[in-house]
């Protein structure tokens, strides 16, 4: 079968729970049983381009691709049926993520539904080649996949074929081409853009046109290429992780976002808890430990949720949603209790003005921040 043919048919982290204020986030009876997805945030309005329904998602990476310890496959499960009945709608995942098992696990969850009643997005820019026994340090677990960067027009759509049969369904939404960034490539990371440039990028394009996807754009922890990829191609929407949160936006905010606004090129933006860090974790973007001015600056945060009685977490969510440029946030979870917290967070605590006037006050956010309306 044609591979066109084919397509066309086919966060939290372990955080540690910060000691309750009095707007913590918390979930009622009845809200731990379901919500609705239209409680959840959501997209007003006509956008040239596209933009999923949902602002907020569930991020397929630390649990669900065991990347810093094994779970089982009850608690995948769990994971992804308290996601579906908290009312979200819309998932990430990656090839990349635990090596395939990430979207193994997602498809199990999504394969038997209705596929025009969610949101999915994957990436490409790795093929996962069968090779047994293969253990990749960056994952828990024997793998069986050894994964190999190709950023190749052919390559690109093997990536995304091999996604949907992983997945079990016949489409993704958005594609985002994966870790095409110095923090995963040094300076390497030029000769690959310029593969992608020729052979990636006009092939998601063609793809978008040919209704086989709605969107594509990078997915990176890195500002540079998010940037050249708007010059080079004609992406819609670009996930960036760990660059904007509570912790660390300025750049982001001045430089990323009214270029992406420039071309009405909306965000996806993936770590607003810096890997569960302003959650409590240990972990901050991926590594354990943060540097000492990260440290401190968590401190400062603690302090002034406790004074004004706010969940940092919350506060973190809320922060990530609040600008125009963004179309959704994607935030990790390592069991159904995370689920529904954050959730909870983004919809049922609304967090006072006078916190964020005094986080600008005190210089931990920048100026012109968006704030929660």
């Amino acid at each position: 079968m044609q591979r066109r043919v084919f397509l066309s048919t086919l966060a939290a982290g372990s955080a540690l729970a910060l000691t309750a204020p009095p707007l913590l986030a918390q979930t009622t009876e009845d809200q731990v049983a379901s919500r609705s997805p239209d409680s959840l945030p959501r997209n007003e309005g006509d956008h040239p381009r596209y933009r999923p329904p949902q602002r907020f998602g569930l991020g397929g990476a630390i649990a669900l691709g065991d990347m810093r310890r094994q779970i089982s496959e009850e608690q995948a499960r769990a994971i992804l049926k308290a996601a579906w009945e908290q009312g979200i709608r819309y998932y990430d995942t990656s090839p990349w993520y635990g090596l395939g098992l990430s979207e193994r696990r997602v498809g199990q969850l999504l394969y038997p539904r209705d596929r025009d009643g969610y949101v999915l997005s994957s990436k490409t820019g790795r093929l996962l080649e069968p090779d047994p026994g293969y253990d990749h340090p960056g994952w828990q677990g024997v793998d069986n996949f050894r994964p190999e960067w190709d950023f190749s027009a052919s390559a690109t759509r093997r990536s995304i074929e091999d996604s949907l049969q992983r997945l079990g369904v016949p489409r993704l939404d958005m594609v985002f081409i994966h870790d095409l960034s110095p923090d995963h490539m040094g300076e390497q990371w030029r000769e690959h853009f310029e593969v992608a440039r020729k052979g990636a990028m006009p092939e998601l394009v063609k793809m978008r046109e040919e209704g086989l996807i709605k969107g594509w754009g990078l997915g990176v922890n890195t500002l540079e290429p998010l940037l050249d990829a708007l010059d080079a191609s004609d992406p819609d929407i670009s996930l960036l992780a760990t660059q904007y949160s509570l912790l660390k936006h300025e750049d982001a905010l001045t430089r990323a976002f009214p270029a992406c606004a420039k071309r009405n090129v909306s965000l996806v933006l993936g770590a607003p808890l810096n890997s569960g860090y302003l959650a409590g974790g240990e972990y901050f973007n991926y590594d354990r430990g943060a540097p000492a001015d990260i440290a401190d600056k968590r401190e400062r945060y603690r302090t002034l949720a406790r004074d004004h009685g706010v969940d940092l977490r919350t506060a973190a969510l809320q922060f990530c949603n609040a600008p125009d440029v963004v179309a959704a946030v994607v935030a990790g979870a390592s069991s159904p209790e995370q689920v529904r917290e954050n959730v909870a967070s983004i919809v049922d605590a609304p967090v006072p003005a006078a916190f964020w006037a005094a986080a600008k006050d005190q210089g931990l956010l920048h100026a012109d921040a968006p704030i929660p309306r």
